[in-house]
């Protein structure tokens, strides 16, 4: 996990179960052999590897580490013990590139800069400078690193969602997202002040926004796939996501955050719904009757977390994405 991100994000892990049956995918041609993880998400546990023992002591055999902090990761020590190592990279969140680029800020309806819900500052999607800068830092994650696969994270639009009530501005509504948007589908909006064409796009040609909008979130999925294809084919490419299904919450899943699961699909080789750890805190960002645990999101649930402390993340990993070798939840 990126080192600059705060709160419970920056805190070490918990346990990420992951069971597969190596016959899930037996009857696809080609595919490769489904594995089994039980995996660390947000860094090695060193304090499980005093003295002389290792994470296979432990039954563990996979950690996630924030692509920031690969090269201090002893990643041969861990190979070496059977553990395969992933890299989590953060891709719409790196807000220190706004320093030195306000006009990547996302827009709101009002034609102002939107302000960061709860401190979670995005990015606007469609930034070209911002779109290389995090292209090039993924080729180098792969590049630099003998690593086993990496997770595309905060893969969406400028928000807060994981809480009990989500903070879900709309966005981006800058004049460079306006122009590509009128490029892309063929739709002239009049000119007019920002906040009527917003208003334009949120009402009446609200489909055409919201497809579009996922759209651009695709394609950069597309391109990392790429880069992954030319820098380290033999490497998993998946992606966290909220659990929340395209039902719940109005379907603010597409319309707010942009994520668009169907998408992604095919360049991605497994999806990993991020998920709360404890019950507790499962009914503060999963809504009340969400399907988000119906069939097809199968999960095993595993907890660290203290009794009464219920704010932090662990994670559900499921959704097949049809790619050979995906990973599935049993």
């Amino acid at each position: 996990m990126n080192d600059t991100l705060k709160g419970s994000r920056t805190r070490l892990a918990w346990i990420v179960v992951l069971a597969v049956s190596p016959s899930v995918f037996a009857k696809e041609p080609g595919a490769r052999h489904a594995v089994a993880l039980r995996g660390i998400y947000g860094g090695v546990p060193t304090e499980l590897l005093k003295g002389d023992r290792s994470l296979a002591d432990t039954g563990i055999n996979a950690v996630w580490v924030g692509s920031g902090s690969l090269g201090s990761t002893p990643i041969e020590p861990l190979k070496r013990q059977g553990v395969k190592v992933y890299a989590e990279f953060n891709t719409m969140h790196e807000a220190s590139y706004l320093s030195g680029h306000p006009d990547a800020r996302p827009v709101g309806p009002d034609g102002q800069p939107c302000p960061p819900p709860d401190g979670w500052q995005g990015v606007c999607p469609t930034h070209p400078g911002y779109r290389a800068a995090r292209m090039d830092a993924f080729r180098r994650a792969l590049a630099d690193h003998e690593i086993d696969g990496i997770w595309l994270d905060y893969h969406h639009a400028h928000a807060s969602w994981e809480q009990a009530t989500p903070k879900l501005p709309d966005t981006c509504f800058c004049a460079r997202c306006l122009d590509r948007f009128e490029r892309e589908t063929g739709v002239d909006l009049p000119d007019e002040p920002t906040a009527d064409r917003a208003r334009r796009l949120l009402g009446p040609l609200k489909d055409r926004w919201v497809a579009w909008r996922c759209g651009v979130f695709t394609d950069w999925v597309r391109q990392f796939r790429a880069l992954r294809d030319e820098t380290r084919p033999s490497a998993l490419l998946g992606t966290f996501h909220s659990p929340w299904s395209d039902e719940d919450l109005g379907g603010a899943l597409r319309e707010k955050l942009a994520i668009d699961l169907k998408g992604p699909r095919p360049s991605t080789s497994t999806c990993s719904a991020r998920c709360p750890i404890t019950p507790a805190s499962a009914t503060r960002t999963t809504p009340p009757g969400s399907r988000a645990r119906s069939p097809g999101w199968d999960a095993t649930w595993a907890s660290k977390g203290r009794p009464g402390n219920d704010s932090r993340s662990g994670q559900l990993f499921s959704c097949p994405t049809g790619a050979s070798g995906s990973p599935r939840v049993r």
